[in-house]
């Protein structure tokens, strides 16, 4: 059951954040629900690279193959995936405050001159 858990966690988190999005009535807070989606790629990516009694891929103080280590690449991409999940928030709320600024107001519902 402990090898499955995170995987569930993390979909539970996604499912958690697609619910909020779907049901947001607010720009701001869809953000924030886009936000809690994208952490879900956070602990799937660091549950794959996950490794039972793994230490540091330093090899400076033992020997290559005498215990296992954590794959590198999998935390570098769980790093990346954290600043690129800021960098979006970050775009998205300065857009959102751009159509408070001329709409003046963050209801979806409310912003007709959207509407196709």
């Amino acid at each position: 059951m402990m090898t499955v858990l995170p995987y569930l966690t993390a979909g539970w988190i996604f499912l958690v954040g697609v619910y909020g999005m779907a049901t947001s009535r607010d720009l701001v807070h869809a953000v924030g629900c886009l936000s809690v989606t994208q952490s879900s790629t956070y602990v799937l990516l660091l549950a794959v690279g996950y490794r039972d009694g793994g230490t540091a891929p330093v090899f400076s103080d033992l020997r290559p193959g005498s215990r296992p280590v954590v794959d590198p690449v999998v935390q570098a991409l769980a790093l990346t995936d954290v600043v690129v999940g800021a960098t979006v928030t970050a775009l998205l709320l300065a857009l959102v405050v751009q159509v408070a600024k001329r709409h003046g107001t963050t209801d979806p519902d409310e912003l007709s001159e959207l509407k196709g």
